[in-house]
């Protein structure tokens, strides 16, 4: 069978600690091997870095040089026939730059592909100049790019020409995910039986990790808009936690609807809530695309979501949800009451039907597969 490397700078699929990137991460291998691949990590080297410090950013690559080096060492020491045929990397930019694909690539001259790669020319210049040089080149060798997020296209097409960028919209692996939604008044009873959650109220519910920066901009986004919709008949329930717990807490603490927190939930256990709920709710502050706003609408649940990166090609504003300006609260609140009013149950079926026709992993792996027979890479 054929062999691809796999690496993801920011964290590796089998990393402990959930996340949003770990998650497509997974998928992103669970597709190449429906496609036919076998798939083997590259390497579990983190790639991230905080903070701009320039000695940090050579050093960071002066490693990861050194993990490929090794790496290319033993692939070397095997027959042509027995190493892999390319290499795969997820989600690199200036902040999390792949050192190391690029450098096997070439080493054992086989392709070279990235997805979520993104293009940031502001950083070109300033203190992450180093790493945003180290990007640019690993992207301007890639021999295809997939973009999870049609925002990405515009500044990746300064380094790569048109035929190299593919789109691969973001999918679920709905067979695993949720095969069959589950019934919403026995989500409901089974939520109100575990949580004491009100029956007779409509439900929204916000999915998000609780951490600074950009999810709890979110948070803050959502708490004020609820506070300029005086809306008291709807429930808000909140699954998430993190670092940032109580600011979140805080600032929805004026609510004029209550609100309910039941802390972090696996995946296989929000299924019920997005069956159970009314509407998602989530301003989508920075987001890439979200992946909870996908699960909810594989689940039959409609979303309000901000209209950031990603988010309008998986979310069709007034088919299967509704979209306002990024950030606006203003904007998110009225969009609150007008959604309310709507036939959200017509808007959740709408929304399953999309998602099994464009998001889920077989349409996914039969990009894969087309694109890398392409560059003569078949399993």
């Amino acid at each position: 069978m054929t062999r691809i490397l796999f690496y993801a700078p920011l964290k590796p699929p089998d990393h402990p600690v959930p996340s949003g990137d770990r998650t497509v991460a997974r998928l992103l291998w669970r597709a190449l091997e429906r496609a036919g691949f076998e798939l083997e990590l590259a390497s579990r080297l983190r790639a991230r870095l905080a903070e701009p410090l320039p000695l940090a950013q050579e050093s960071l690559r002066m490693k990861a040089w050194g993990v490929a080096d090794r790496r290319i060492a033993k692939l070397k020491a095997l027959p042509k026939k027995e190493r892999p045929r390319a290499v795969f990397t997820y989600h690199l930019y200036y902040k999390a730059v792949d050192w190391i694909g690029p450098r096997i690539a070439a080493a054992l001259d086989i392709p070279y592909l990235v997805a979520e790669a993104s293009h940031a020319p502001k950083r070109a210049a300033g203190p992450w100049a180093f790493n945003h040089a180290g990007a640019e080149a690993a992207i301007k060798t890639a021999d295809a790019i997939f973009c999870l997020n049609p925002g990405d296209k515009p500044c990746l097409a300064a380094l790569a020409e048109k035929s190299r960028l593919v789109d691969l919209p973001p999918f679920l692996d709905l067979q695993e995910f949720a095969p069959r939604v589950p019934d919403r008044q026995a989500a409901r009873i089974a939520l109100v039986d575990r949580h004491g959650l009100d029956m007779k109220r409509p439900w929204l519910l916000a999915v998000g990790m609780m951490r600074p920066g950009d999810k709890l901009a979110s948070y803050r986004v959502l708490a004020e808009a609820l506070r300029r919709a005086k809306l008291t008949r709807p429930l808000l329930v909140v699954i998430g936690d993190g670092a940032a717990r109580a600011e979140v807490e805080a600032a929805l603490r004026d609510a004029p609807c209550p609100v309910r927190f039941l802390g972090a939930l696996p995946p296989g256990a929000l299924i019920e809530p997005y069956a159970a709920a009314d509407l998602l709710v989530w301003p989508a502050i920075n987001e890439a695309f979200g992946m909870a706003l996908l699960e909810a609408q594989a689940c039959g649940l409609p979303v309000l979501a901000g209209a950031s990166g990603g988010v309008p090609g998986i979310v069709a504003d007034g088919k299967t949800g509704f979209l306002t300006p990024p950030g606006d609260a203003a904007a998110f609140a009225a969009a609150l009451k007008s959604a309310l009013r709507a036939d959200l149950p017509a808007m959740g079926a709408a929304a399953r039907a999309k998602v099994i026709r464009r998001h889920d992993l077989p349409a996914a792996a039969a990009t894969l597969a087309r694109r890398l027979a392409k560059l003569g890479v078949k399993p």
